[in-house]
């Protein structure tokens, strides 16, 4: 990559950018393969649907590369690196003139500049908290407290503890989720358990470096501000996010063991430890993705 003296890009030559394009793409088809090709047959899968259907990254969008902010690739088209989000761009880099394209970061500012904000204020916010991980997964057992068992979202999947031991469970714990898009899903009756009432608004106030649904978030805002972020980035995070929701359904109520995964028994001692354990290893891994986040904020145009 070469530093330009005039326009504040640095160049990316066409080899080196087409070849960081095509690692993207074996990264990510290898990543998709299974769900691709369960989707293909009509299989469901209790744990991996979730990074498709609740976060709304379709597959191809993955799957597609972006340089980031501040980039210019060389001899691209705009049309090639995406539409309406490029534009033409030439500088002098060393006394040459390199042509190709660069993000429009007015383009991006218009369509994306108050979630640059939001997200700026978020990870700001949420990197520095300590974390807090004591909530042993109790989420996912709160979402099912007291509910009938036709309206049970896995109901294809039997609860390991059965109905009244899964209740158990809720009722011999205290509950303290911060996490709005997690207690939102939490039933009626499990609801004024809970140790925090959280909701949108009190999103930044509360989300917190611990959980792992903030933490599979970052997923989320990474996509939020495609194409400012780089793909590489991006796929960091969906690989946290996927390694987490194998976590937050091990340690759920549900037996899954016929799809390959042993239950994180946290109505143990034994299973607690094993929780907050990777829970802790899971919190610092997220860090680092945040700052990267936050760092890719700092050079985004906000609204």
């Amino acid at each position: 990559m070469e530093a330009s003296p005039e326009g504040g890009l640095d160049v990316l030559d066409a080899d080196t950018w087409r070849e960081r394009e095509h690692r993207h793409h074996e990264r990510v088809d290898a990543l998709l393969a299974g769900h691709l090709d369960r989707r293909r047959r009509g299989i469901a899968h209790p744990v991996e649907d979730f990074l498709f259907t609740y976060y709304s990254h379709r597959p191809a969008q993955l799957r597609r590369w972006h340089p980031g902010p501040g980039v210019l690739l060389e001899g691209a088209d705009h049309r090639e690196s995406g539409g309406g989000w490029y534009r033409a761009a030439a500088t002098d880099a060393h006394g040459r003139t390199v042509r190709g394209a660069a993000l429009d970061t007015e383009a991006f500012a218009a369509k994306r500049g108050t979630t640059v904000e939001f997200v700026r204020a978020l990870l700001g916010a949420v990197q520095q908290r300590p974390a807090h991980l004591g909530c042993f997964g109790l989420h996912e057992w709160a979402m099912v407290y007291r509910l009938p068992a036709e309206q049970v979202r896995h109901a294809q999947v039997p609860l390991r503890l059965g109905a009244e031991g899964t209740d158990r469970v809720v009722e011999s714990h205290r509950i303290r989720c911060s996490h709005f898009d997690a207690f939102r899903f939490f039933t009626d009756a499990a609801r004024p358990r809970n140790g925090l009432q959280p909701t949108r608004d009190s999103q930044v106030d509360l989300d917190q470096p611990g959980c792992l649904h903030a933490n599979m978030d970052l997923y989320k805002w990474a996509y939020k501000l495609s194409p400012g972020v780089p793909g590489e980035l991006v796929a960091d995070c969906f690989e946290l996010a996927r390694d987490i929701r194998e976590l937050d359904m091990r340690a759920s109520p549900y037996d899954l063991r016929d799809h390959g995964y042993e239950p994180v028994r946290i109505e143990t001692q034994q299973g607690k430890a094993a929780y907050v354990e990777a829970q802790r290893a899971f919190a610092e891994r997220a860090g680092g993705l945040r700052a990267r986040l936050l760092e890719v904020c700092d050079r985004l145009p906000a609204g």
